[in-house]
């Protein structure tokens, strides 16, 4: 018995000397991120429900996220699909371009170490989309509004700097500090550029008499996505949250009868919506340019205080 005991301790002490091995290790590996300790944390982060995501999340110190290419392994090392590291080239010279604007998530620039990638601040509210979905009760009809205005604003400031966003849904907006930010331009396009990216927005946010990217698609995805903020779901889903749309068939399902719906011209009804008519004006091409919806916008919400 005693033998078995001084065996356990032994096993015990050895698996203890490991794991302390083991941390010094992680603390090593670290170092280049600037980390200085095992206590700094680097945490990934998903990106996506489906398989095929293109970036890895990693948090770097405080309120700072790094956006890293998904790498693999080919001839012996690390290495990014060209296909990816085109899409992220794309992204850094948009933000460059855009540079700084209160509704458009802060740029740091590129870091340069292991793993390379896109330095932003990290939204202590997380998405748009996440925080329609899991924070309902907490969304008063004041910040409602400034939502709304503030979703205006930064795709009116995109496109204003000659950018089409290509993929306005909820979950390409952050929030941080209750405020919107704009996000993600890895699809996006920039004709002063040189830039043409393939992003399409997804189903409720697509428009299929359109079926391009551009300025006019945008109009039409911004619509969707102030409605999201006025409802709290996604176009033709009532009582059936954008959360639900966890599987392949939910989404097939979903885009199958949105885009029908749209392409015969029907929509969600808006009487009594928080910005019913702009919302409608973005789905029927009533407006031009979404700096006619901003000034439309702004006279018609500014100063409400009944909504």
């Amino acid at each position: 018995m005693a033998r078995i005991i001084a065996l356990i301790l032994s096993v015990l002490g050895w698996l203890r000397q490991s794991v302390s091995h083991a941390l010094r290790a992680c603390a090593v590996f670290l170092a280049p991120f600037g980390l200085g300790s095992t206590s700094d944390t680097l945490l990934p982060q998903p990106t996506a429900l489906f398989p095929g995501s293109t970036a890895t999340f990693f948090i770097i110190g405080p309120g700072r996220l790094l956006k890293a290419p998904v790498r693999i392994a080919r001839d012996q090392s690390i290495q990014i699909r060209p296909s990816v590291e085109a899409h992220y080239a794309v992204e850094r010279r948009l933000f460059e371009r855009l540079g700084s604007h209160p509704r458009i998530i802060k740029y740091f620039g590129w870091h340069t170490a292991f793993p390379t990638g896109l330095l932003f601040q990290h939204a202590n509210g997380g998405s748009l989309q996440s925080f329609l979905t899991s924070k309902p009760d907490e969304i008063t009809p004041a910040l409602r509004r400034k939502w709304f205005l503030q979703t205006i604003e930064a795709v009116s400031y995109v496109h204003k700097r000659g950018i089409a966003h290509s993929d306005l849904r909820p979950s390409n907006f952050l929030v941080h500090d209750m405020d919107i930010h704009i996000c993600d331009f890895g699809g996006s396009s920039c004709e002063q550029l040189g830039v043409s990216g393939h992003g399409l927005p997804d189903a409720g946010f697509y428009d299929p008499r359109e079926a391009k990217a551009g300025l006019t698609m945008d109009i039409f995805s911004l619509g969707s996505v102030l409605y999201t903020i006025s409802t709290g779901h996604w176009p033709f889903r009532e009582g059936n949250g954008p959360a639900e749309l966890c599987s392949w068939e939910d989404m097939q399902l979903y885009e199958s009868i949105v885009n029908e719906h749209f392409a015969n011209g029907e929509f969600p009804k808006i009487d009594g919506l928080l910005g019913g008519d702009i919302i409608m004006g973005c789905w029927t091409h009533s407006f031009k340019s979404v700096a006619e919806i901003e000034r439309a916008a702004l006279e018609l919400l500014s100063d409400s205080t009944d909504i």
